[in-house]
């Protein structure tokens, strides 16, 4: 210890800094209890340090040697890189606040909203008192729970800076912002706020990206997914594109639905062969996300889906790969195929069987219906009455053919994602309302949706200006609201922590709902129609690793069923508790939740379900859409664990931002989980899919699901994983991911 008070002694002197004794003394009794780390930083800082620094450059060398000790064999210097950033950013924080002459919480929020960081609604819901009050609540020490590389993603693109980039917010205060901000409106407002306040902080839950970035602040917002259904006229076509401009610019995520679109080669007014085709439209939608980007911080995001019995499937399936024809690709979307069940029972049990490809249009011209606004036993009548009926043009190819299209994409470029509609819609608890279409940029989305209709223009009279007002009847136009359950840093034995915790999340979400500003006005009028929500988890694997549980086992299996189904009981309790006390959403009556079908399609049958089941239908749900699991890509970061419901890729891997190298090492790696920390890419898939199929159950919407493949993947073995998906009830799949392959993560649906 004499050694350690040494080092600790010419530290000090070298920064300058006797505050810096606390930190040090912190991390020597968490960290150093039986490990010589302060000898093993003193040595790596020293091969940094210059004669003649100053103490802030000195400062720098000491996080940067913390960072750079990180390792498979010591992962703890990940929590001791953090403790040093975190003392910098209060150290940073404190100075400008000295500058600026704040010395309160509450001149600080004034400052913030005169200086256009913070919303003015803050000031107007909150009196001095409250804010008093909520500041004596921030707890400091909970930055301790970060790691590094959790605390510098929250430094760089998540607190707010000034125009000169000066940090202004301390990680707790930006935790409090959000919470005031989603709090604002209740009658306790104080309380809930501690409450929202309560599960960020202790990174129990994430919300998404755009809340934690948005909240708080003038443009709030908060939505992560949007998807939209793009009509087969060219005012619809441009409509939607409009939309997506606007969802894009305020950092949204979009999911389009292009299945009824007509086909290359259709006709236009009678005009035979007039239509250019579906993939003509997808290089606009392609150029709209590299000019409209995100917030100016990534170019925009869309996933286009196709029903894979659409006559531009072949070109389609083509957009993302590297040869033929570049006219005809639109390398910066991500494509999406909807399958019917019976492509998937023709893919086991006959691949030889020809397969039609047929254009909507014309199908709705001659047979006087939409067949894609059709699901199960009735779209497959209507598929081979269209097949019989010789009057309608078809493209036939076998449905070996069609794979092999699809599985040299999927090897190629990670993509189609894929769309199981009969299943999502079979399941869809409110198909009384209408017809889900396709999913989102995530494929975790799965709800209600539907074209708007152009109406007529009219020319009016407004205070002597003659105005031209375009009417529009609004469809459904999905928008969800995502936050996620960290497992790893919930006890999930725990009953009354994981009800409590769920409870608080749900009342968050569905505030989100309320005080969201919305990019237009067709994504209100669906979100509070049906105030739908996304309620994820994240730390899947970690939460296994943690209890001793091998990924590739059925005692992984058992767990998560019992667990999920945990919380969909509890969501589903915490919306009816909602909606007792601000009212049922508005197509409450006549769902499967009114009727309890919800109930009977899930095999939820024990007395506590049938008492939760008896106080639905009494009080209804606030919320028409309750669960779906994000890819949680950067919350997870920032919550130190792992990714959604993936496996890890890598135990320790270096990972690249900005320039700059950054160590990454799985959670609570340790010698008890370094062998259940499979790495994704070895692990039998079929365990993924498997698991998959088992939460599905419990998720009313879908999940972000990936498959992990080598070089020995074949044809045939990764046909059988989507069949398996398909026998096994599993909604959507996301990317395949090889090992050679980088594919991009989407970071609206962080969470």
């Amino acid at each position: 210890m004499k050694t350690n008070e040494k080092i600790i002694t010419t530290f000090l002197q070298k920064m300058g800094n006797q505050d810096l004794l606390s930190v040090f003394e912190r991390i020597q009794q968490d960290f150093c209890q039986n490990k010589d780390h302060l000898q093993s930083l003193y040595n790596k800082w020293l091969s940094f340090y210059k004669e003649g620094m100053s103490h802030q450059e000195a400062f720098e060398m000491l996080t940067k040697a913390s960072e750079e000790l990180i390792s498979v064999e010591e992962p703890e210097w990940e929590m001791i890189a953090a403790r040093f950033l975190g003392y910098d950013i209060m150290c940073q924080v404190k100075q400008r606040m000295q500058q600026l002459q704040l010395s309160t919480f509450v001149e600080k929020v004034q400052y913030f909203v005169r200086e256009g960081y913070y919303g003015a609604y803050l000031l107007e819901h909150y009196s001095p008192q409250e804010i008093e009050e909520l500041s004596a609540y921030l707890k400091d020490e909970r930055n301790d729970l970060f790691n590094y590389s959790g605390l510098e993603l929250l430094y760089r693109r998540y607190l707010i800076h000034d125009y000169e980039h000066h940090v202004l917010e301390t990680p707790q205060e930006m935790f409090m912002g959000i919470a005031m901000h989603l709090a604002m409106q209740e009658k306790e407002r104080v309380h809930w706020a501690k409450q929202f306040y309560d599960v960020f902080s202790t990174l129990k839950v994430t919300m998404a990206t755009p809340t934690m970035s948005n909240a708080r602040k003038p443009f709030h917002q908060m939505s992560s997914c949007f998807a939209d259904v793009v009509g087969d006229s060219l005012d619809s076509i441009y409509k939607s594109l409009d939309n997506f401009s606007q969802v894009s610019k305020h950092g949204g995520g979009m999911g389009l639905y292009f299945g009824k679109v007509r086909a290359n080669g259709s006709s236009i007014r009678g005009y035979k062969g007039a239509a250019g085709g579906v993939i003509r439209w997808l290089k606009l939608v392609n150029d709209t996300a590299i000019a409209v980007d995100q917030l100016g911080v990534r170019q925009g995001a869309a996933a286009v889906y196709l029903d894979v019995w659409h006559k531009d499937l072949p070109e389609f399936l083509q957009i993302r790969t590297n040869n033929g024809d570049d006219r005809m690709k639109a390398h910066d979307i991500f494509p999406g195929v909807c399958y019917p069940n019976l492509f998937w029972e023709l893919a086991k049990t006959n691949l030889d069987a020809p397969w039609y490809m047929m254009c909507p249009h014309e199908i709705y011209e001659i047979k006087g219906y939409h067949l894609e606004d059709y699901f199960g036993q009735e779209w497959e009548q209507r598929y081979y009455d269209c097949v019989a009926d010789d009057r309608l043009s078809k493209r036939v190819m076998t449905v070996k053919e069609i794979v092999r299209l699809i599985i040299r994409s999927l090897v190629e470029t990670g993509t189609p994602f894929a769309f199981n509609r009969d299943h999502v819609n079979e399941m869809n608890p409110n198909h009384h309302q209408g017809m889900i279409y396709c999913s989102n940029l995530c494929s975790e989305i799965a709800q209600n949706m539907s074209a708007m209709e152009i109406l007529d223009t009219e020319t009016v009279n407004l205070h002597g200006e003659t105005i031209v007002v375009e009417k529009t009847k609004p469809g459904d136009f999905v928008v969800c609201n995502l936050a996620s359950l960290t497992l790893g840093r919930l006890n999930v034995d725990d009953e009354k922590e994981l009800q409590q915790t769920i409870h608080v999340v749900m009342r968050a979400l569905d505030n989100v709902i309320d005080l969201n500003y919305y990019p237009i006005p067709f994504a209100q009028i669906t979100n509070q129609k049906y105030r739908s929500v996304g309620l994820g988890t994240s730390g899947y694997h970690h939460l296994l690793c943690q209890k001793g549980i091998p990924f590739e086992s059925d005692e992984h299996l058992k767990f998560m069923d019992q667990l999920y189904e945990k919380i969909n009981y509890y969501a589903l309790e915490a919306s009816c508790l909602l909606a007792k006390e601000k009212g049922h959403y508005a197509y409450f009556q006549g769902s499967d939740y009114e009727t309890g079908a919800y109930f009977q399609k899930r095999n939820y049958h024990s007395p506590k379900w049938q008492q939760l089941q008896e106080m639905i239908h009494h009080y209804g749900l606030r919320n028409g859409y309750l669960m779906a699991i994000a890819p949680t890509s950067s919350t997870s970061i920032i919550a130190g664990t792992t990714a959604a419901v993936d496996p890890i890729m890598k135990k320790f891997f270096i990972e690249e931002k900005k320039g700059s190298l950054m160590r990454r090492v799985a959670p609570d790696l340790s010698l008890k989980t370094f062998w259940l920390y499979k790495n994704a890419h070895y692990i039998d898939q079929n365990w993924i899919i498997k698991a998959a199929g088992i939460r599905q159950r419990h998720i009313d919407q879908s999940q972000s699901v990936n498959i992990y493949i080598t070089q020995e993947f074949t044809f045939r073995k990764l046909l059988n994983l989507y069949i398996l998906a398909y026998e096994l009830g599993v909604k959507t799949l996301y990317y395949v991911r090889s090992q050679s392959l980088e594919v991009e993560e989407c970071e609206s649906c962080s969470a």
